[in-house]
């Protein structure tokens, strides 16, 4: 299995020979509503839209996950899994070839399996995924950008967690990314071989009211040394965008 970050959310994951494009936003600025004043973000470069896709795959239907001007540039024929939110937003773009996945639903084809698991209430609940690559030995991931947890996932060892590792909250909201919390439960439960972290990297910018209000809780600076002792096998990557990781077994 191999795993490219394009920043932010975004990822390309290779598994099972799919090439799975999962919550990109790779060009444009991002806005919420179109509202710039409110909150608006930039990456620092643009991407080149990866070529011979197989499959969009979308936690949710805010911009930062289901992004409209991106995705106004990917075939509208590419297959796509997502969210009830994020399959309206495919919709209206234009996909014509969506699948709805709620919590507990599974979608199989082509050797991968994604199951969709409840995820973070945004306001209303989104998804994560545990992808697996069916067949004896096959590769497994799980996914989820807020830091929630959906704890009637079976225990089970996976090949790669990608997570955030910090905290975001507003103020009298709390925290909407749940980070810090969320990675020792994710060692207990999965004990990954790797796990990625994802959600606030990449180097984007923001601006406007809700980032002004914004609170960041940055992971402890010595992580990787507390997962370590946490979890040895575990090998903990802080992903340089545009950099292709490739994620084998244990």
């Amino acid at each position: 299995m191999k795993a490219t970050y394009f920043g932010a959310n975004g990822w390309l994951l290779e598994i099972a020979g799919l090439r799975v494009l999962l919550d990109p936003w790779l060009v444009g600025p991002l806005r919420f509503g179109g509202a710039a004043w409110l909150i608006e973000g930039r990456q620092p470069r643009e991407w080149p839209i990866p070529a011979d896709l197989d499959l969009l795959l979308l936690t949710q239907g805010l911009a930062d996950h289901a992004h409209p001007e991106t995705l106004a540039q990917l075939p509208k024929t590419l297959p796509v899994l997502g969210s009830a939110g994020a399959v309206v937003v495919a919709r209206r773009i234009g996909f014509s070839d969506t699948t709805v996945l709620r919590p507990g639903e599974v979608w199989q084809g082509q050797g991968l399996e994604v199951r969709a698991s409840a995820g973070a209430a945004v306001p209303q609940v989104e998804n994560g995924y545990l992808l697996h690559e069916t067949g004896a030995g096959g590769a497994s991931l799980y996914v989820e950008p807020h830091g929630f947890l959906d704890r009637s996932l079976p225990q089970r060892p996976l090949t790669a967690v990608i997570t955030p590792v910090i905290d975001l909250s507003l103020p009298l909201g709390g925290p909407f990314v749940r980070g810090r919390a969320v990675v020792p439960e994710l060692l207990e439960r999965f004990a990954p071989a790797w796990l990625l972290a994802s959600s606030a990297g990449g180097g984007v910018r923001f601006s406007g009211l809700i980032d002004r209000l914004l609170r960041a809780e940055p992971a402890p600076a010595d992580l990787e040394a507390q997962l370590a002792r946490r979890h040895p096998p575990t090998r903990f990557v802080d992903p340089d965008p545009g950099h292709c990781y490739e994620l084998s077994p244990r």
